[in-house]
């Protein structure tokens, strides 16, 4: 086996894991299907070693979403679609192409222009694409599997550098406030989907504040809920310290004891 800290090595290694008759029989059982939210997975597991502030964590799950990559380009190169030196050279070629102020003879002042620049240069290769150029939508390309927040957070950005979106902050948090009262008429109207689609409304009008915050709404909420658990678990530890669950304590008494937790926090 060659170094083993070169990628030759992962990839003999995911070579012999799929050997027909000596290989692994989990993974010779794998197709892209399967493997997909185990590939989803180590993606957020990357993200939570950041957040953690972890390198020796975020030096392992890089790893792990790395040997994502190679059993993905394995399995493709077993169908007789492309290998894993075709996935670099095609990634090599787009950053290129895309950079062209790196690597060509165009000049970018500031990141804001290089970000600009940068979604000229996916545009026109989306239109290059695109089957039927008359059909071509500003919003062509995001991907429909993408978490919830995510896609709604590409979307607004897409919309919004055609010129479609509110000019102020203002206009963000009254438009809140008008879904709010929207999904509170909704609550007691005859239509059960009535309030669902109002829902949605409001949670898309929060990401569209997240947006205007400068913030990523994934990020966002997974902050709320790492604190709501820890509130959470320091409120269990303080009713047990009082002698109760919180399955035995009254709404009184949790409203008192997640409210001191609160300032502590």
């Amino acid at each position: 086996m060659s170094n083993a800290g070169s990628i030759d090595t992962l990839l003999e290694i995911m070579a012999k894991l799929r050997d027909p008759t000596r290989g692994c029989p989990w993974d010779l059982e794998q197709d892209f299907h399967s493997i997909l939210p185990h590939t989803l997975e180590e993606a957020y597991e990357v993200a939570e070693a950041i957040e953690r502030g972890d390198p020796g964590d975020l030096r392992d799950e890089l790893g792990d979403l790395l040997f994502q990559v190679v059993f993905h380009a394995r399995m493709a190169e077993e169908l007789g679609h492309f290998d894993f030196h075709d996935v670099v050279r095609s990634v090599a070629r787009k950053l290129v192409r895309r950079h062209p102020h790196v690597f060509g003879d165009e000049r970018v002042e500031s990141a804001e222009q290089q970000t600009r620049a940068w979604e000229a240069h996916k545009e026109r290769e989306r239109r290059a694409r695109s089957r039927d150029p008359a059909a071509h939508s500003h919003l062509d390309g995001i991907s429909v599997s993408l978490p919830a927040l995510t896609r709604a957070l590409k979307l607004q950005r897409r919309a919004a550098r055609v010129g479609f979106d509110w000019s102020s902050l203002d206009g963000v948090l009254e438009k809140i406030d008008e879904e709010l009262d929207e999904l509170k008429t909704a609550l007691s109207a005859s239509d059960p989907q009535q309030p669902f689609h109002e829902l949605g409304d409001l949670l898309f009008s929060c990401v569209n504040l997240a947006r205007h915050l400068d913030k990523e709404p994934e990020t966002v909420l997974r902050a709320a809920n790492s604190r709501f658990e820890e509130r959470f678990r320091r409120m269990e530890a303080l009713l047990q310290s009082r002698g109760m669950s919180v399955a035995q304590a009254d709404a009184a008494e949790l409203d008192a004891a997640w409210e001191e937790i609160k300032t502590e926090t």
